[in-house]
């Protein structure tokens, strides 16, 4: 198992399908890779650069994945063992999202926001928070990623109306969960609040930021 590869960026290829495929030279030798496309912006052509890799073999066919950290490249083995979860949904769940982001929206069960991907079906969203939200609250730990995993008791349409209507004014999913949690908690908001006046009391919290 190759766990990552220092060399240099020989080239980067954007294929006709969306792919991104980078030639990394190591040691006179040119390994290719699918990447993601938020990778490449990150790349310039003959730098150094160190690439953490998946290899993947089906059919006898070998594939290998590049990332540009550990975390990012353990995230995507974690999605692609979702059922029904390929290597190119995977990467552009990570094309996407930030890690912080994906990883959040992912253990908050927000389902809408997984929407915004290229690909991703409503089953398909359920399906990834279903089978990873338990897993991602123990290794965002061990990675390191701050998440919060606390209930916001509302009902769950309107709590998709408040976070759609947050993210369209700018604010992060990480951020919307922190400030939903930060309301549920406030004392003086009661739990039967409209969603305009859920949406204000988060305004006014993450401006306090």
């Amino acid at each position: 198992m190759i766990s990552y590869l220092k060399g240099t960026v020989a080239s980067i290829i954007k294929s006709s399908s969306n792919r991104v495929i980078l030639i990394l030279e190591v040691n006179a030798c040119g390994y290719e890779m699918q990447i993601p496309a938020r990778l490449s912006q990150e790349l310039t052509a003959g730098e150094q650069t160190q690439i953490f890799t998946h290899l993947q073999v089906r059919e006898e066919q070998p594939s290998l994945y590049g990332f540009g950290s550990s975390v990012q490249r353990d995230l995507f083995r974690l999605l692609i063992s979702v059922s029904g979860i390929g290597a190119a949904l995977a990467i552009a769940l990570l094309d996407t999202f930030d890690i912080s982001d994906l990883v959040q929206a992912i253990v908050s069960n927000n389902t809408q926001l997984l929407l915004q991907t290229p690909g991703v079906g409503g089953k398909t969203a359920e399906r990834i928070c279903l089978e990873l939200k338990s897993k991602l609250v123990s290794w965002s730990q061990t990675a390191g990623l701050a998440t919060t995993t606390a209930a916001i008791p509302l009902a769950p349409n309107i709590l998709e109306e408040v976070q759609a209507a947050l993210l369209a004014v700018g604010y992060s999913p990480s951020e919307i969960s922190q400030a939903l949690t930060a309301v549920s908690q406030n004392a003086l908001v009661p739990k039967n609040a409209s969603p305009e006046e859920w949406m204000k009391q988060a305004m006014t919290w993450l401006s306090s930021q």
